[in-house]
């Protein structure tokens, strides 16, 4: 399944929302995603996880990525995993820097 990666802005926070599969062929555009967010003034990423399919190693290195290359006063919060990419996540201990919700309302 091919990856994709949908970017919207309203009133300072930001969703990207992801579908598909994050792994080391599709991470290069979640990263350059991720780098053109940071250099927007908003104060809460939201990454919408509710139709990624498949997460690989990589891709958990891109959530890395991902805290690593936001400003420390951005919340970052990843929404609404499947539950086979929410237990990929907590076993690798992201959702320790990351705040994880099973959903996330606005």
């Amino acid at each position: 399944m091919a990856f994709n990666s949908d970017l919207t802005i309203v009133e300072g926070t930001a969703t990207l929302s992801l579908s598909g599969e994050l792994d080391a062929v599709t991470a290069p555009s979640f990263h350059q995603t991720v780098e053109h967010v940071a250099t927007l003034e908003v104060a809460k990423l939201i990454i919408s996880l509710h139709d990624l399919t498949y997460i690989s190693s990589a891709g958990l290195r891109s959530l890395v990525f991902a805290r690593q290359n936001m400003d420390e006063a951005i919340t970052l919060v990843m929404a609404g995993a499947p539950p086979m990419v929410a237990r990929t996540i907590r076993m690798a201990g992201l959702d320790l820097g990351i705040e994880m919700t099973d959903d996330y309302p606005g």
